[in-house]
């Protein structure tokens, strides 16, 4: 199994051999083995979306991989981020390489902040007329008053208001420091690094 190392989010799932394995470990990215044709491949070696590994995990039998790796790019060959876009039962069609379906799948609790921060980051770069987004990151000094004023919301919430009022106050605080981490090109991941090494 494949795993963001920044999000936790599942990317893929694949097989290996004993000598793919010793190629990933030599060379850092991941190579598979091919069951259909009997022959290692190198992910990303003809489509550019490498998969560098940051940590290989094993499971209590030892006959299980969880590869945690920083993607080059789309983990899929239909070009989504995740092979897994589709949900069962799910409007999508069940057929192979089938696209997407609109708003599936469904989102889950721990992938809210990395769908967060690529919204932010898209809307970095496409600058949408009208966008909330936009209009923060066009002021940085807009978006300290924000981050400020919504940490004083939530400050306030827990003192007086109800779980499901701090829950929607400190979506706001997240919300806008994740607007602030965009503008100055920090990442969520270096973020999480830092809390890591702290729990040490």
């Amino acid at each position: 199994m494949v795993q963001d190392f920044a999000t936790g989010e599942v990317l893929m799932l694949a097989y290996v051999s004993a000598e793919s394995l010793e190629m990933t470990l030599e060379s850092g990215d991941l190579h598979f083995h091919s069951r259909s044709r009997d022959a290692i491949w190198k992910k990303g070696e003809t489509s550019g979306s490498f998969m560098h590994l940051r940590q290989l995990r094993y499971d209590c039998d030892g006959d299980a991989l969880v590869a945690l790796v920083d993607p080059a790019g789309p983990a899929c060959h239909t070009g989504q981020r995740s092979c897994f876009y589709r949900e069962v039962l799910g409007s999508a069609s069940i057929r192979k390489d089938a696209p997407p379906a609109p708003g599936e799948p469904g989102p889950v609790t721990h992938e809210g902040l990395a769908a967060l921060e690529r919204t932010l980051r898209n809307r970095a770069v496409e600058r949408p007329d009208g966008s909330y987004t936009v209009k923060l990151l066009e002021d940085p000094g807009l978006i300290a008053e924000k981050v400020e004023e919504e940490a004083e919301e939530v400050v306030r919430a827990a003192r007086e208001e109800t779980e499901e009022r701090v829950a929607e106050e400190a979506a706001d605080v997240l919300y806008h420091l994740g607007v602030l981490l965009v503008s100055r090109g920090v990442s969520q991941a270096a973020v999480m690094e830092v809390l890591n090494a702290r729990s040490r």
